[in-house]
């Protein structure tokens, strides 16, 4: 079968247009604030929307069929092109050196992964702020969907690009048509950045701090405009609750959004993953909780019931939502404490969230899979079907989790022994990788969540930039175009 270049030539330049008018933005904000890098941004995005429209005008004349494989090969090289295209601004702008530096901020930006190279992000000009988060923000819900949202699809089918590009083992459709859907979660996420931001602003938060956190936040990235991150704001929790509630609706399935925008509130509570989810949340808040109030000898930094409670769950639910934004260094607080949040780096949010990682309904899936075939050895004969939000789930589902968990799995353990070769130590090298695979961000040893990426060797940034770009797109994405299979005629 010959692959439709044309097609996906087509698609390439148009997700190129969305991202220069995204630079001319910030170029806006740039020019608003007085940064003095407006005409590196205005020429950042010229160059992309140049070569978008070449793109688009030389492949206008394309067949409008797409199957599966230039589906996923749209999805794959439009990250890749849009990475390579968000690095433009911070290579006119000169705001960070190297280019495996600025080629790692921004697979880290549109992966929505959250770890940064950049030591001082105080001193970056807004515009180039701005930037950071915008990435987040198109990474977030998916550049792809994006564009299946604003394009009434140029004829061709969208399903194959959806599934492809959507995170979660399922796509829950809320419109029978899939632009329809599109359009839908992107009106929930475009509500959920403007209320959070008019919450932070109310909260204490200028207009600038605010509009960044909320892309960020929205979009389970985890840039953010301080050093300290939310830390800075240690001293005003209300704002440190409202980002917690924001991560916490982040993470959860946006189908759900869509039934509580309905006020349908039974359809939300009803729902097995939503049970698992904020059950994980309570119960790992309660054992951070007890652990460190249990315990006031540990160099925690915190006193008092409220500010021990209000930092255990940010940091549970910021590492489970994979959203990575820290209020404390939890590496200090003890070795169990520690041992728990990496095991929270393999987690996830829901399935059709922003979330990154492994989510919440594989996890549940495989459980109760384990639970049948305990069932199964007592009563041999019985026909007991796997049973989710009441609904028998098809055994192929089940064969898709267990083999997905087996590829997750091995390609953190590959991972880990990467960064060892290329000179992490042990503790370090398993967090970089559970957390560039995940899109957690903060990570444990040597690049915990007071540390940057900086330090991190050459080459182990490229192979980060690899696991996150692997992790957000749910491994099989990527790694099929690396099959033979896939690029024979069969």
């Amino acid at each position: 079968m010959k692959i439709n270049i044309k097609i996906i030539t087509y698609f390439l330049g148009f997700l190129l247009l969305i991202n220069a008018g995204f630079m001319f933005l910030s170029a806006l904000i740039s020019f608003i604030y007085a940064d003095g890098i407006t005409v590196e941004l205005i020429i950042s995005g010229s160059i992309v929307l140049i070569i978008g429209l070449l793109m688009l005008f030389l492949n206008k004349n394309h067949d409008k069929q797409i199957n599966k494989r230039e589906g996923y090969l749209v999805v794959v090289l439009g990250w890749i092109i849009m990475i390579f295209s968000g690095t433009i601004p911070y290579i006119l702008t000169g705001t960070i050196d190297g280019f495996s530096n600025i080629f790692f901020e921004t697979t880290s930006g549109y992966t929505a992964t959250g770890a940064t190279v950049i030591n001082d992000v105080e001193i970056l000009p807004e515009g180039i702020l701005f930037w950071r988060s915008i990435t987040h923000w198109l990474g977030g819900m998916g550049m792809i969907v994006f564009a299946i949202a604003i394009l009434p699809l140029l004829g061709i089918g969208g399903m194959q690009l959806f599934n492809a590009e959507s995170p979660g083992p399922s796509t829950d459709k809320l419109h029978p048509r899939i632009t329809d859907t599109a359009k839908r979660l992107w009106m929930i996420y475009l509500s959920y950045t403007i209320i959070e931001t008019i919450f932070l602003q109310l909260a204490g938060m200028s207009f600038f701090d605010a509009i960044n956190h909320s892309m960020s936040n929205i979009a389970s990235g985890g840039f953010s405009t301080k050093n300290q991150s939310l830390g800075y704001w240690n001293d005003n929790p209300l704002v440190q609750y409202i980002v917690i509630f924001f991560m916490f609706l982040a993470g959860t399935n946006f189908v759900l959004s869509y039934f509580g925008f309905k006020f349908n509130f039974k359809k939300i509570i009803q729902d097995d993953e939503f049970k698992i989810y904020s059950l994980f949340i309570v119960g790992f808040t309660t054992a951070v909780v007890l652990i460190l109030y249990l315990n006031p000898s540990l160099d925690s930094n915190i006193s008092g019931i409220e500010e021990t409670f209000r930092h255990s769950l940010f940091q549970v639910v910021s590492i489970i939502t994979t959203t990575g934004f820290v209020t404390a260094d939890y590496t200090a607080w003890s070795p169990l404490i520690l041992l728990l949040f990496f095991g929270m780096m393999f987690l996830g949010g829901s399935a059709g969230s922003t979330s990154g990682g492994f989510k919440i309904m594989r996890h549940l899936l495989i459980i109760k899979n384990g639970v049948l075939q305990f069932k199964k050895i007592l009563h041999p004969h019985a026909i007991i079907p796997l049973r989710y939000n009441k609904s028998s789930v098809s055994t192929e589902i089940t064969h898709n989790i267990l083999g997905f968990f087996i590829v997750y799995m091995l390609s953190f353990m590959i991972g880990t022994i990467v960064f060892a070769l290329l000179g992490l130590d042990f503790e370090s090298a398993l967090g970089v990788s559970a957390s560039s695979l995940g899109n957690v961000g903060p990570s444990i040893g040597s690049f915990g969540p007071m540390n940057t990426f900086f330090e991190l060797p050459l080459l182990a940034k490229w192979w980060s930039s690899f696991l996150m770009l692997l992790g957000r797109l749910e491994l099989f994405t990527v790694l099929i175009v690396f099959t033979p299979y896939f690029w024979s005629n069969r």
